[in-house]
């Protein structure tokens, strides 16, 4: 695997860069024949009185012709009064990022598309995906401040060269897209390119194609090195990403991928916390990635030392771009380790197999404060607290781990980590490895992570026939959920179950599938009734006598928003 290098901005460039913050404005120097200036500058020079007076009466004409004017004529069609309720609307676009399939590795990779059928009145629309490729003439480069390096730092995974397809209209995928969506309801799944130059990939839908859309990325590795079943879906470009559980010691080899789709520049900072704390590297400040480009970031380049447990904060100072983490252990396993939700007090960490071997749970603590937090277990009862394994204390600025061993006992489970003492709330961030064995010993690894509620609707896409196990939490009070599965990729006809889940309680189900499937197909989950709940889907294809799984959690999608109502009020004018 390349490793990408990092330089400090120095020399001539800096230089200019700094230069325009340099040249302040300076006023000409007042003439020594000149009047003494007035009080306020804006009358410099003038002698005798003013016209104050006259002024003010124009401007008060004014406002009162403007304020009878609304009053006289108000809108045709007048908004509803203030107070009422916001109205619901859905998205009209959806975009995600996918990173580049896994770097150093051969594997085959697929993407997978997916918008559930909606009620909605939105029409048209496109969806696809393309690779991430640089506009035809990039933008100037963003301003990061000192730190930022005066030249985009190599990068680990060359950018695509050539000039972009032109923008594609709102209801019509680009001449260039890899994958595209025809319709609600009905997955569609192609290759993603692999290999060293491969580069990450754009996902977008439109009008009626945009409300839940979701894309899978799932890669099977069979080498020894890094090989397990990797998986994750595809998330937004933002500014800030969580993850826990990475590590650069023994056969670890993690690396972080960093997509910028967008049309500017991205630059990026990459904190790394350790068992003591945060770990300073001049290399993981600054990294510049440029429109359209995919870079990789291998850990051990910017950890200094084997670390064997790491939390990972990406933090995107400019632009915005997609981030991932790719975990490989050996012959052990590999998976991505998903992004967690922002740091919170409670985590709820869904997706235990009943046949766990092991599991390693990782927390971090922010720097103003240290971390006591009781560790639960969600069983078909509810919930429950694991003996042994009671509590876990983590420093302020800290990450703290330990091994939980066969923790579920052969019962699917959620795990929930929440304040031991209420009046003392810590925001946290946590991640689990877990292990599924063989009977030959041989295995495979996940990772997962907190989970934010499925909310009012979630989905997930890439399931295939007889491999697809979903894992049901309520977190809260008793729930009803309802779990459909579309039509298959090839056909089938989709197929509806409902799902009752106790208070505390978490329920595994194989996933329904659709009748005459032909194809993977997506699982959409809809809360109807109590909670919240939380939710992930366990993949497991066995390759090559390795039991080899990949589990991702289901996330709202956000279809709709709210819609503020705004309320006729003429009297503004005077305010």
């Amino acid at each position: 695997m390349k490793k990408p290098a990092f330089r400090k901005k120095s020399g001539p460039a800096a230089d200019r860069a700094r230069q325009p913050a340099e040249e302040a404005y300076e006023p000409a120097a007042a003439s020594p024949t000149s009047p003494a200036p007035a009080r306020d500058g804006r009358f410099a020079g003038r002698t005798g009185g003013t016209r104050t007076t006259p002024s003010l009466l124009a401007a008060a004409v004014v406002l009162a012709a403007v304020f009878g004017i609304a009053e006289v004529r108000p809108p045709a069609a007048p908004a509803k009064a203030a107070g009422a309720a916001p109205a619901t609307a859905q998205v009209e676009r959806t975009a995600a990022v996918c990173p580049q399939p896994l770097q150093g590795l051969t594997g085959s990779t697929s993407l997978t598309a997916y918008t559930p059928p909606g009620t909605g009145s939105a029409t048209g629309g496109a969806g696809w995906l393309s690779d991430a490729a640089a506009p035809a003439t990039p933008p100037a480069a963003p301003t990061a401040g000192a730190s930022a390096p005066a030249n985009p730092a190599p990068t680990a995974t060359p950018a695509p060269t050539g000039s972009a397809a032109p923008a594609a209209a709102p209801d019509k995928a680009p001449a260039d897209a890899k994958l595209t969506l025809a319709k609600p309801g009905t997955p569609v799944t192609g290759p993603a390119t692999n290999g060293d130059a491969a580069p990450g990939t754009g996902a977008v839908a439109t009008g009626a194609l945009a409300p839940g859309f979701t894309v899978t990325q799932t890669t099977v590795v069979t080498e020894q090195r890094g090989q397990g079943l990797s998986g994750l879906t595809c998330t937004p470009a933002g500014t800030s990403f969580w993850f826990a559980g990475a590590s650069t010691a023994g056969d670890r080899v993690d690396y972080l991928s960093l997509v910028n789709t967008e049309a500017t520049g991205a630059v990026v900072d990459i904190k790394l916390y350790g068992d003591k704390g945060p770990i300073e590297n001049d290399a993981s400040n600054g990294i510049a990635v440029a429109p359209g480009s995919s870079q990789s970031v291998l850990l051990p380049t910017i950890s200094k030392g084997a670390v064997t447990d790491l939390t990972v904060h990406v933090v995107v100072r400019s632009g915005r771009i997609g981030a991932a983490l790719h975990a490989a252990d050996g012959n052990k396993g590999a998976d991505w380790i998903p992004a967690s939700t922002e740091p919170a007090s409670t985590q709820v960490l869904p997706g235990l197999p009943a046949d766990t071997s092991a599991a390693r749970l990782v927390v971090w603590a922010p720097p103003e404060d240290d971390a006591d937090l009781k560790i639960q277990l969600s069983g078909k009862n509810g919930w429950f607290t694991p003996a042994g394994n009671e509590t876990i204390h983590v420093k302020a600025g800290q990450v703290a781990a330990v091994d939980l061993g066969k923790i579920t006992r052969e019962e699917v489970a959620g795990l929930r980590l929440s304040p031991s003492d209420d009046k003392h709330a810590t925001p946290v961030v946590a991640g689990l490895r877990v292990d599924r064995t063989g009977s030959n010993g041989k295995s495979d690894a996940a990772w997962l992570t907190g989970s934010a509620p499925v909310g009012a609707r979630a989905t997930v896409a890439d399931n295939r026939a007889g491999a697809a196990t979903l894992f049901l939490t309520s977190s809260g009070d008793a729930a009803t959920v309802k779990v459909t599965a579309s039509a298959g990729s090839g056909g089938g006809t989709p197929a509806t179950k409902e799902v009752q889940i106790p208070a505390g309680g978490t329920v595994a189900l194989p996933a329904p599938e659709p009748a005459g499937l032909n194809g993977s197909f997506a699982l959409t989950v809809e809360t109807t009734s109590g909670g919240p709940v939380v939710a992930a889907r366990m993949l497991a294809i066995p390759t090559k006598d390795v039991p080899m799984f990949t589990v991702q959690a289901l996330r709202d999608d956000h279809s709709t928003v709210k819609v503020p109502q705004a309320a006729q009020d003429p009297g503004v004018v005077l305010r």
